[in-house]
């Protein structure tokens, strides 16, 4: 089963899982709101995907970081530590599949060429 990870509220999220139920793809929500999100989860996001494409920085909560919080997101382990601090600065949603594969936000011609 795929695992959707992001947050409830957010509206890509809506739009993805509207695309999800109306293709009756069968999936696991994890919302970082409600269950966070470890570091071993990102680190094995990291081996498929580059940091910075995980990290969303055209949302509110990147924009709100200050400075050195920003620079600090060019290093692994403290970027890291600020997604896990604040998670909705992880791009959204975050789709993993069966076979590991790792998708990243909502891209409804490629999620149909994928998963249809």
């Amino acid at each position: 089963m795929i695992t959707v990870y992001g947050i409830k509220n957010c509206d890509t999220m809506k739009k993805a899982f509207i695309w999800l139920d109306e293709n009756k793809i069968p999936y696991q929500f994890h919302d970082y709101k409600k269950l966070s999100i470890d570091k071993p989860s990102i680190l094995n996001w990291i081996k498929t995907k580059p940091l910075e494409e995980l990290i969303n920085k055209k949302g509110i909560t990147f924009k709100k970081l200050s400075e050195e919080e920003k620079n600090a997101c060019l290093n692994q382990n403290t970027a890291i530590e600020l997604m896990i601090e604040k998670t909705s600065m992880i791009k959204r949603p975050i789709l993993i599949l069966e076979n590991g594969e790792l998708l990243l936000g909502f891209e409804p011609n490629s999620w149909k060429e994928i998963l249809l």
